[in-house]
């Protein structure tokens, strides 16, 4: 992994945790998160003018991404509703990246040297560890519901990275192959919503559009730069190191959104930390 795609993988991250703060801190997670799809599907609308379509060979991936996502965003969305963003994000992205690297193993032959994935490992291991002690376990908090939807969420997350870092490499256009993921991926989710909730929908989307536009636009722009990395870098080390974004989201819960700190806290920092510095070795 060279520098450049490292420092463009760490700025994804922090994209990544900034507009699932957005999600977490206003509206109700599935009204955030329907809006956060259609804007980015009007960002990447002209962009994919300018960029153009990718090859044909990537459609299939394509297909497959947007039925991903549609599970991403509904299991995420029940997740925050049921638990705290410090417990359900570094579930929810802490079990990604070992998943991700058997998948990319399993299905691609891609294998990572030893180093990166001791470092893939103690990274996710960090993530992981961030959640611990959290009251959803006791039965408090979110519960093993929260739980639950967020193991559910990190499944998902592996399926589509493996998805889509393959369909980014076949289509000879991974800014085109983005850009016609957001645009079409700006469908589903909507119209679910609207079939489930109606018109109660428009009114809070309307109250939080400029928040929307900036969480569209955070949520375009983190995965575009994961896309474009993965064709230039082992899969499992750009997953496992985009999830360096639980650092930021646990900052951004206990300063924004007043979560409790907990002390184990630091000690998986410091396991992420090391993490990183592995892959980038």
């Amino acid at each position: 992994m060279t520098s450049l795609v490292f420092s463009m993988v760490l700025a994804a991250a922090f994209m990544h945790a900034s507009w699932n703060a957005l999600v977490k801190a206003r509206l109700e997670p599935i009204v955030a998160m329907t809006l956060l799809t259609l804007t980015a599907g009007l960002i990447g609308l002209p962009l994919l003018g300018i960029l153009g379509l990718p090859r044909a060979a990537a459609w299939p991936y394509l297909a497959a991404s947007l039925t991903l996502h549609l599970g991403y965003y509904l299991a995420l969305a029940e997740a925050y509703r049921r638990g705290e963003m410090s417990e359900v994000y570094p579930i929810a992205r802490g079990g990604a990246p070992l998943i991700t690297a058997l998948a990319a193993a399993v299905l691609l032959g891609e294998t990572i040297p030893g180093h990166a994935l001791a470092g893939v490992v103690l990274l996710a291991g960090g993530v992981l560890l961030i959640s611990a002690g959290r009251r959803g376990v006791s039965g408090v908090g979110g519960g093993y519901g929260a739980v639950g939807f967020a193991l559910l969420t990190a499944a998902i997350i592996a399926g589509y990275t493996v998805v889509d870092g393959t369909g980014g490499r076949l289509s000879g256009n991974p800014s085109g192959y983005a850009a016609a993921l957001f645009v079409l991926d700006a469908v589903p989710l909507p119209v679910v919503a609207i079939v489930v909730r109606g018109r109660s929908l428009i009114a809070p989307m309307r109250s939080y559009l400029v928040q929307g536009f900036l969480g569209g636009a955070l949520s375009l722009g983190g995965y575009w730069i994961a896309i474009w990395a993965m064709t230039r870098a082992p899969i499992p080390e750009v997953a496992a190191l985009r999830e360096t974004s639980v650092l930021i989201s646990a900052g951004i819960a206990t300063f924004a959104l007043r979560e409790r700190v907990r002390p184990l806290r630091w000690v998986a920092a410091t396991a992420i930390l090391l993490g990183i510095v592995l892959i980038r070795l």
